[in-house]
């Protein structure tokens, strides 16, 4: 459809080519209108608001996304930020905690973004739900957290799940073993849009139900909804009206993401007085986050740009870590007042992300999302803070499960603290082969996990298992070529080794 446009339009006059532009535009977008009106009509009553309001989003979405052309960033604007835009955590911290620190708790919300599966390390339903420490789930970590802080101050912080349609019934059902807890939990969706056929644009949705063969059909469009489902969850009004004043947003997946103290009474006691709308917490990057989103000065804000939004010829500047130094942690400190303000001025701006996917037919769909942080420039007074790296301790594949399983971190009350013991304050680098993608078969690989205190680096790959035990200092590679298998003998001390062909330890 684009390139035939586009190729069309050259032959026009520049023009005629705006004008035939727009008119294949307005029926493009009268067409996308008229299937919405049709899947509107198979909702039942009690789900019709619910899918209106849904529907309604994606058009205005679908509509921007028909706008826009080009990167939306010009790479000719973008600066460093200004020195003062991102403050060095240790500045925060060194103001030191009020008296009255269990009143500013009372002002705060803590939302988990918990719309992901644990489709990519191989487990069915709800990413929060897979055993990372102790048996303790990620959810497990996060009530511990927010019930540890309740009980020490007499606090009433709530939590908050923005679950997606893939995650909700899963979770509620878990909810349950937390009634005892001194945390209030409550849970809103995200909404839920129809993905569209790449090719004609339209949606891929024949009626509402997301079963059979329309599972694929819908898609939850990225952790920016969380403003517009917030709001027209009501939970914003209901916070609102307790008194609450900020939300701390962060992914349920990186364990390092806990309510800090200091940076919470920055917000709440600014020492100029003028209050922040959004913090973003920004930690500096090393080369395993030159793919991450950067904060910049744009027309006088501040900014976060994402790779895919960087024109390809700029791709190697902005994955250079001397230029931009730092990256988003997604650990955001929202106002819920200005939330609320921009939610109804509809002035909340985040760029689209066009997200292409491949149905399991064959199908090649795009879905339309944006980005929490991405709305950093529609707040004012928006602030970043460069945060300590173990703010920033995701669980993505099981090469990360293994850092937070480890002896590298102790266990407290819900929160993973870097070990005394661990010389220096960098996390090993740890790639883990094919064979360990999957949570069983990366359990099933290690007998215990590795003391890993003393290690660098570790790669391993092909058919590889763990005995009890193991030690694992300096740089560790062990790969076992296609047909062999390497098994490491219970007790083994592996120090700045490379193992590989055939090792079996045979039981006799």
């Amino acid at each position: 459809f684009r390139l035939f446009m586009e190729h069309t339009c050259k032959a026009m006059s520049q023009d005629g080519a705006s004008q035939f532009q727009e008119v294949i535009r307005q029926e493009l977008e009268l067409s996308v209108k008229k299937e919405l009106e049709k899947i509107l009509t198979t909702a039942s009553s009690h789900e019709f608001e619910h899918t209106k309001k849904d529907l309604d989003g994606f058009r205005k979405l679908f509509h921007r996304f028909l706008q826009e052309k080009g990167p939306s960033v010009d790479w000719g604007k973008i600066q460093r930020p200004p020195e003062d835009s991102i403050q060095p955590y240790e500045k925060i911290k060194a103001r030191g905690l009020p008296d009255n620190i269990s009143s500013v708790l009372n002002k705060l919300v803590v939302v988990k973004l918990n719309g992901g599966l644990g489709t990519s390390m191989g487990c069915k339903g709800p990413k929060s739900l897979i055993g990372v420490r102790n048996e303790n789930t990620f959810l497990d970590l996060t009530v511990q957290q927010i019930e540890h802080l309740n009980k020490t101050y007499n606090t009433d912080v709530p939590l908050v799940l923005m679950n997606s349609f893939n995650t909700d019934e899963d979770t509620k059902k878990i909810l349950q073993k937390y009634n005892h807890c001194r945390v209030k939990i409550y849970t809103f969706n995200q909404s839920r849009y129809p993905r569209i056929n790449k090719e004609s644009l339209l949606p891929v949705a024949k009626d509402v139900s997301y079963s059979g063969e329309n599972t694929e059909a819908w898609y939850p469009p990225g952790h920016g909804d969380i403003y517009a489902s917030f709001y027209n969850s009501g939970l914003l009004d209901t916070f609102i009206g307790e008194g609450k004043e900020y939300i701390f947003v962060s992914n349920i997946d990186n364990l390092g993401a806990t309510v800090d103290l200091y940076i919470l009474n920055h917000l709440m006691n600014p020492p100029n007085g003028k209050r922040c709308e959004f913090v973003m917490e920004v930690t500096n990057k090393t080369r395993a986050d030159v793919k991450g989103g950067t904060l910049t000065q744009y027309e006088g804000k501040l900014r976060l740009v994402e790779i895919a939004q960087v024109p390809k010829a700029h791709v190697d500047e902005f994955k250079s870590v001397s230029k931009f130094k730092i990256f988003n942690t997604n650990n955001l400190w929202i106002s819920l007042a200005a939330v609320k303000r921009l939610q109804e001025q509809n002035a909340i701006d985040m760029e689209i992300i066009v997200n292409a996917k491949t149905l399991d037919g064959g199908l090649n769909v795009i879905q339309l999302e944006t980005a929490v942080g991405a709305a950093i420039k529609s707040f004012e007074n928006s602030l970043g803070i460069n945060v300590p790296r173990s703010r920033f301790l995701p669980v993505k594949t099981t090469s990360d499960l293994l850092l937070v399983m480890s002896n590298l971190y102790s266990l407290n009350a819900g929160s993973l603290t870097m070990s005394e013991k661990r010389e220096f304050p960098t996390v090993p680098l740890v790639k883990l082969g094919s064979s360990f993608t999957k949570v069983q078969d990366y359990l099933r690989r290690f007998e215990s996990i590795p003391d890993m205190l003393e290690l660098d680096h570790l790669t391993v790959s092909g058919d590889v298992t763990f005995g009890k035990n193991v030690s694992l200092k300096g740089t560790v590679i062990i790969i076992a070529n296609h047909g062999d298998r390497i098994d490491i003998p219970p007790g083994a001390v592996l120090e700045n080794k490379i193992v590989s062909g055939n090792l079996r330890i045979l039981d006799h």
